[in-house]
């Protein structure tokens, strides 16, 4: 009656063993380490640079406890905070053009579980320290850039199409284009429905003059606006990466706030330094004429600079900018369709596509270098031929190495700038010493609320008191398995979160307990009496989980930042505790008591 097939022990054996290696990681703690990032999209991180770390760090007799690649960076631990400072200086020293030295904590678990993938829970900044910003996007000038690039693509577009106008000028963020007669308004006013879908037309008439004035749909501010907020925001994760923080939270608040919270970050003044970064495009020709051996010896001639390409030659290159970044709209990683090499695609503004097009008129034959330029240092990605006029404003960069470089150099020109100004409208800045108190005293509220659960479920059941208790244990211990799992970021609120989480799990082995304790009462036996508690009080078990569950999907969905940290485990908690309080308890209690076919009592 009380007996579980041998499938049922060996699943949660298997969901204890896999849980109990998946939290490990949490207890061993965290050692001071130096992250080597690449702070150039042309300059890749992969095991070459790992080797020049160790052999660096060999030749200076530097310690070190262990060395490995992840994705976007090379990570170093030592065993104290000074060898870790030590190693900083001379990493920096060597590594310091090109590459991002930064001072970091990275957890103490062997190795032997992280090549599993086990990894341990990240920590917050209320529970680490770091530094805190609430940025405010200007939506007033994100419109005002749209109305700009609008009037400047209507002038182009009406030049082209021959549509005499006596006047186009923006007037806040409207167009306002006049005419001389109203045939020709009406000309210009078809043109535009069919081509800027986006734009509302409304017909005046002024001082003799036939006027459009040209505004914004609805719609399409509010995409302008989103797509603002959210460009803002790649561009702010991207310039984050410089400063080595394992797990930067940076998300939108409301319609026109950004949450940036850096842990670990204390250096307020370099935070802000990192995120008014910039990365942009300059298309410049390159300098054939002059002889480039002497330019070698430094014999530089008057206006030109001497860079080297990706190939290692050298290139003298015009000062005059032709294009800058300015102009890119958009910019995408793709495929050259004839070499089948990575490349970069990128959409110029109607003004860059016209300067663009007459450049590649004008110099048919001769070189054109493009340069990306990160914080002050310039870089020649390829130096193409120009094979015939560029029209269209498309623009194809070659001479990627690999396609994730392509996505690289994408990014960096897309969200090299802000489409909208940012302004911080609150920072502040937590310091370790109050993450560590914070991470003692949640440790300590779950700690003492686990012992006083435990102490009445014992006294006041018995026996299965310490079914209910172990079971209880084991409820924690999945669910900090599955935020691991998931490299959840944990806080204050995800703290409060497992507090009452092992809180209410214990109902449902209160109201299984209760049950059997009624059935024994009403003359059942004990096995009898066994069976139906847990069978019975499942129901009223699933339906008080669901009601929960169903409130915390809602603070999930409609919450935001802590909120939503809050519902994630508290969602979680309830899965687990059903299957602890359920399954695991039952398992136990089949194996104490289920093999004795007669059984005279049970300690409830």
């Amino acid at each position: 009656m009380n007996r579980f097939p041998l499938w049922k022990y060996i699943l949660i054996a298997i969901v204890l063993l896999v849980s109990a290696l998946y939290t490990l990681p949490n207890f061993y703690g965290e050692v001071p380490a130096v992250q080597i990032a690449s702070t150039r999209a042309a300059i890749k991180t992969d095991a070459t640079l790992l080797q020049q770390v160790e052999d660096e760090l060999k030749a200076q007799n530097i310690p070190y406890t262990g060395a490995f690649l992840d994705a976007n960076s090379v990570k170093v631990k030592f065993a104290s905070n000074d060898i870790q400072l030590k190693a900083k200086d001379a990493l920096q020293a060597r590594f310091g053009d090109g590459y991002s030295v930064a001072l970091n904590l990275l957890s103490a678990s062997p190795a032997w579980l992280s090549a599993i993938g086990a990894k341990p829970m990240y920590l917050g900044l209320d529970l680490r320290g770091g530094v805190y910003f609430l940025m405010q996007v200007d939506m007033a000038a994100a419109l005002d850039k749209a109305a700009d690039r609008y009037n400047n693509d209507l002038r182009s577009q009406l030049r082209e199409q021959k549509i005499r106008y006596s006047g186009i000028n923006r007037v806040g963020q409207t167009v306002e284009l006049s005419f001389a007669d109203a045939a020709t308004r009406a000309q210009a006013e078809q043109y535009i429905d069919k081509n800027f879908p986006d734009l509302l037309l409304t017909e005046t008439a002024a001082d003799g003059s036939f006027k459009l004035v040209a505004s914004l749909r609805p719609e399409a501010q509010t995409r302008t606006q989103e797509f603002a907020v959210q460009q803002n925001i790649t561009t702010l994760r991207n310039r984050v990466n410089e400063l080595g923080v394992a797990e930067p939270i940076i998300q939108q608040q409301g319609v026109d706030r950004v949450v940036v919270q850096l842990p670990g970050v204390q250096d307020t003044a370099k935070a802000k330094e990192i995120l008014g970064r910039t990365a942009t495009l300059e298309i410049r020709l390159v300098d054939d004429e002059h002889d480039i051996t002497a330019a070698l010896q430094g014999q530089i001639p008057f206006g030109d600079d001497l860079y080297t390409d990706r190939s290692g030659q050298p290139l003298l290159v015009k000062k005059n900018v032709v294009l800058t970044g300015d102009y890119i709209t958009d910019a995408s990683p793709g495929f050259d369709q004839q070499s089948g090499q990575a490349a970069v695609h990128v959409n110029l503004d109607s003004r860059g596509a016209r300067i663009f097009k007459d450049v590649t008129r004008d110099n048919v034959g001769k070189r054109m270098a493009i340069l990306l330029i990160e914080k002050g240092k310039t870089e020649v990605i390829t130096a193409p031929v120009i094979r015939e006029e560029i029209g269209g404003g498309r623009v194809q960069i070659t001479g990627m190495d690999s396609t994730q470089e392509a996505s690289d150099v994408a990014l960096l020109l897309r969200a090299g700038a802000l489409a909208a100004p940012m302004n911080i409208v609150e920072e502040r800045t937590v310091g370790p010493s109050l993450g560590a108190d914070n991470i003692k005293k949640g440790f300590h509220s779950n700690l003492w609320g686990f012992a006083a659960v435990a102490l009445f479920m014992i006294v006041y059941y018995r026996v299965f008191g310490v079914f209910s208790t172990t079971a209880l244990a084991i409820n924690g211990l999945l669910l900090v398995a599955l935020l691991s799992m998931m490299q959840a970021t944990l806080t204050l609120p995800g703290l409060a979160g497992i507090a009452l989480t092992l809180g209410m799990a214990i109902d449902a082995n209160v109201l299984i307990n209760e049950r059997i304790r009624e059935e024994l009462r009403n003359g059942n036996s004990p096995q009898a009496a066994i069976h139906a508690g847990y069978d019975r009080a499942w129901g009223t078990i699933l339906d008080s989980n669901v009601t929960t569950l169903i409130a915390g999907i809602a603070l999930f969905w409609l919450g935001s930042g802590p909120v939503r940290g809050f519902a994630v485990v508290l969602c979680l908690g309830i899965l687990t505790s059903m299957f602890s309080a359920v399954t695991v308890s039952r398992a136990m209690v089949n194996l104490t008591y289920g093999r004795t076919a007669r059984l005279a009592k049970v300690s409830i």
